[in-house]
C-alpha cells in the first residue's frame, strides 16, 4: 500500500502543472498535496491489482477520485460549512489562503478531477459509466446531500437511523465510487457487492472519526479533535457511547470482510486495505 501510495503522490504532484498559473492553481495544489491517506484512490488500485491486473495504467483514474474528495474538504472546512482551521496536519485553504481562494479551488479540483476522467485510457462505455459513477456519488444524491443533511443536523439531534442516512451519503457514497468505477472495468458482474462493501466500509470509518475527534490526538490526526461537540453535531459516539460505537467499528469490519469473500479475487489484497482502515490512529 505503501508503493501504491507514493505512485498516487507522484502523479498528483504535476496533475496540474498544465492548468494556467495564480493563486488558484497555488491553493489547489496545497491542499491536493497535503499528506493524506489516499484511501479513495487506493481502494480503486487494489481492486484491480485483487483481480491481477496491472494498476499502474489506471492512475490518472484513481487520483481523479482523490480530487473530488480534496475538492469536498475544502468546502467542507470553510466557515459556512465546519468552519476548521487545520486539515491534514497544515492550515485549511481558506486560512493559508483566503475564503474566495479556497472556494475556487475547490471548484476547480472537481472540474479537473472530470476532465482527467473523461481522458483516461478506457473503453468509452466504461468511461461514461466511470464519469456516471462519480458524478452520482459526489453530487445532490450522494455526497452533497449527505453534507445537506449533516448541516440540517447541527444543533438538533439525529436518530441512529437519521445519522446512518447522512453518512452513507457523505462518507459512504465517495469510498463507494472508486470500488464501483473499478468493478466497472474489471468485473461489472459483481458490482452489487462491491456497492455493500462500500457502504460497509464507509460506515465503519465515519465512526471511526467519530471516536477520533474524541479520542484522538490533534498532532496524530491533523485536525482538530472535539470539533463534532463544538458544532453541536449528533455523533455515534454522543448517540452509543465510547465503548458500543467501538463494538459497531468491529461489526462492520466484520461484514466487510464477508463481502471481500463473495468475491472471486485475491481476497488477501483487499483484506490488507480493510485491516489497514481497522488499525488507523489518524
Amino acid at each position: 500500500m505503501e508503493k501504491m501510495k507514493k505512485q498516487i503522490d507522484n502523479y498528483l504532484a504535476h496533475a496540474l502543472d498544465s492548468l494556467k498559473d495564480g493563486p488558484v492553481k497555488e491553493a489547489m495544489y496545497y491542499s491536493l498535496l497535503a499528506p493524506g491517506k489516499r484511501l479513495r484512490p487506493i481502494l480503486f488500485l487494489k481492486v484491480l491489482q485483487a483481480y491481477g491486473i496491472d494498476y499502474s495504467a489506471y492512475i490518472d483514474i484513481a487520483c481523479s477520485v482523490e480530487m473530488v474528495h480534496t475538492y469536498s474538504l475544502i468546502h467542507d472546512d470553510l466557515p459556512a460549512m465546519d468552519d476548521d482551521d487545520l486539515r491534514r496536519g497544515r492550515k485549511t485553504c481558506h486560512k493559508q489562503f483566503d475564503e474566495a481562494t479556497a472556494i475556487l479551488a475547490g471548484d476547480a479540483l472537481l472540474t479537473q478531477a472530470f476532465s482527467i476522467l473523461s481522458q483516461a485510457n478506457i473503453g468509452d462505455n466504461k468511461k461514461i459509466h466511470c464519469i456516471q459513477i462519480l458524478a452520482e456519488a459526489s453530487g445532490q444524491d450522494g455526497m452533497i446531500y449527505g453534507q445537506q443533511e449533516d448541516l440540517r443536523f447541527e444543533n438538533k439531534q439525529a436518530t441512529i437511523e437519521e445519522l446512518i442516512n447522512i453518512h452513507t451519503h457523505k462518507t459512504g457514497k465517495l469510498i463507494t465510487a472508486p470500488l464501483l468505477m473499478a468493478a466497472e472495468i474489471v468485473a461489472p458482474i459483481q458490482k452489487d457487492v462491491f456497492l455493500e462493501l462500500g457502504e460497509t466500509i464507509g460506515l465503519a470509518y465515519q465512526i471511526q472519526d467519530d471516536i477520533l475527534d474524541v479520542t484522538g490526538d490533534e498532532a496524530v490526526i491533523g485536525k482538530k479533535v472535539g470539533s463534532d461537540i463544538e458544532n453541536n453535531k449528533s455523533t455515534y459516539v454522543s448517540l452509543l457511547g465510547l465503548e458500543a460505537s467501538q463494538e459497531l467499528v468491529k461489526d462492520y469490519f466484520k461484514k466487510a470482510l464477508e463481502c471481500i469473500y463473495k468475491l472471486k479475487i485475491n481476497h488477501g489484497i483487499m483484506i490488507e486495505v480493510v485491516q489497514a482502515i481497522l488499525k488507523r490512529v489518524k
